[in-house]
């Protein structure tokens, strides 16, 4: 697509619709599949599903057999629809961010001891990168884990760990906070997984004692506040982001 060359000031955010090659053509790309056999059939079942959706113009502009009777497709159309941007109101997780330097130095001043974290990914879910990001010393992307900011002891107990098991160990250690990571969120199982989190914090008395946190590439703060969790961190946060949030929402609670 080309670059706009009008400045964002002259847009107006009270009807703001798709951008392609003019300013305001409704243009966009949309790739997809349906369970159709690859032919000049399933690219007219293609362009009619578009245009429900309310796309003018629909065009198939590549498709591809998949096999087993299924097509992928990708077709551009026009958006006739426009969003009034300057209402948008995004819950986020409202905290200053530290640097891992500054957070240490802020637990010394303001807890005065060491700060607790624990976390794991939950459930049946193998995946490790979200929580090792965190909370390994390598940290992700040039940002360390929590294993290197002072004054944190920081425990990863890895992948599959049921949600009994994380409890009963941060019960053990009289842990700060609880960090759960979910990346795998096929039919909605990580809202099942971390619904029952809260439901067995709530059924120990833990609920209030210990801060709950979760984690992956589809948990907004939103959701996570939904679900009864005190915050969620999506893509593109990091040791500092988490940590930053803990120890701030420690000292407003009071608990130090």
């Amino acid at each position: 697509m080309a670059k706009c060359e009008t400045a964002n000031t002259s847009v107006d955010l009270t009807k703001v619709k798709p951008y392609g090659d003019t300013m305001n053509d409704g243009q966009m790309e949309m790739t997809f599949t349906l369970p159709v056999p690859y032919g000049d059939e399933a690219d007219e079942a293609a362009r009619q599903l578009v245009k429900k959706m309310g796309c003018e113009e629909p065009s198939v502009v590549y498709s591809h057999d998949m096999g087993g009777g299924y097509t992928f497709f990708v077709v551009y159309g026009k958006c006739q629809h426009t969003i009034d941007y300057s209402t948008i109101h995004v819950a986020k997780v409202e905290s200053e961010v530290m640097e891992r330097d500054e957070c240490g130095k802020f637990i010394e001043e303001n807890i005065g001891r060491d700060v607790i974290i624990i976390g794991a990914t939950t459930g049946f879910d193998a995946h490790t990168v979200g929580i090792d990001a965190i909370i390994n010393m390598k940290g992700f992307h040039g940002h360390f884990g929590l294993e290197r900011f002072k004054n944190v002891i920081s425990i990863n107990m890895g992948s599959q760990v049921p949600n009994e098991e994380l409890i009963a160990k941060a019960k053990e250690l009289h842990a700060d906070a609880i960090l759960v990571s979910q990346t795998v969120t096929q039919k909605d199982i990580h809202i099942q997984n971390l619904t029952e989190m809260v439901e067995l914090m709530e059924a120990e008395g833990l609920r209030d004692k210990m801060l709950l946190l979760c984690g992956g590439p589809r948990i907004s703060h939103e959701l996570a506040q939904e679900l009864g969790y005190d915050a969620g961190f999506g893509s593109d946060t990091y040791a500092e982001h988490v940590c930053s949030y803990i120890i701030t929402e420690m000292v407003k609670r009071g608990r130090i």
